[in-house]
């Protein structure tokens, strides 16, 4: 009521009617998200607290998505940047994952995003990968510049070889338990916080 919300109370029967999943008692009619353009986006990153823009490289599951942006956000990061094809769907999962922060994140869709890190790299943003191998720096180790990307891949695959040649450094989380496999919305997590521990 204080923020002019419509609201009615139903009967359980019509929620189901209305949304077939889990609701836990609640529907929402939201307005379609809007995207930004890229150049946008990059100036948003220049001015943020936390001047980093995340980019996903195919990443299918959208828990990961809602995951990846509820993390940024909370870091105080600038948004997320996502090819057109082959990326999960930014609807109800990915919203209930994200727990409102894909509202609250600018949020920029491209055709091609080999093509738009490299309008990010011309702006000055510096883009990092996440992947190990033998080109990989530490990510504790390593000394990151802002404003920055940080290319994320696809959960089964990693990143496409065209988009990791756009990286200027490629880094690695040090595995110390025996245990060499992160979801990536954990690594992502993981690196974010060094970023910002950096940065900061």
């Amino acid at each position: 009521r204080e923020l002019g919300v419509r609201f009615r109370k139903v009967r359980r029967s019509e929620l189901d009617r209305m949304y077939s999943g889990n609701h836990q008692g609640v529907v929402a009619r939201l307005r379609g998200r809007q995207l930004v353009e890229l150049d946008h986006l990059i100036a948003t990153a220049s001015r943020s607290a936390f001047p980093l823009i995340l980019a996903l490289d195919q990443v299918q599951d959208p828990g990961n998505v809602g995951t990846l942006a509820r993390t940024l956000l909370a870091l105080g990061g600038a948004g997320l940047l996502f090819p057109k094809d082959r990326t999960a769907f930014i609807g109800p999962a990915a919203a209930k994952a994200a727990a409102g922060a894909l509202d609250r994140l600018d949020l920029c869709q491209v055709v091609n995003l080999a093509r738009a890190l490299d309008s990010c790299a011309e702006a000055g943003l510096t883009i990092y990968g996440s992947g190990a191998g033998p080109e990989s720096q530490n990510l504790f180790k390593a000394r990151l510049t802002f404003p920055a990307v940080l290319v994320l891949g696809n959960e089964d695959k990693g990143m496409r070889p065209n988009v990791g040649k756009r990286c200027t450094e490629m880094l690695s989380i040090p595995m110390q338990g025996g245990f060499d496999s992160l979801n990536v919305a954990q690594a992502g997590a993981m690196i974010m916080t060094e970023m910002l521990r950096q940065q900061g």
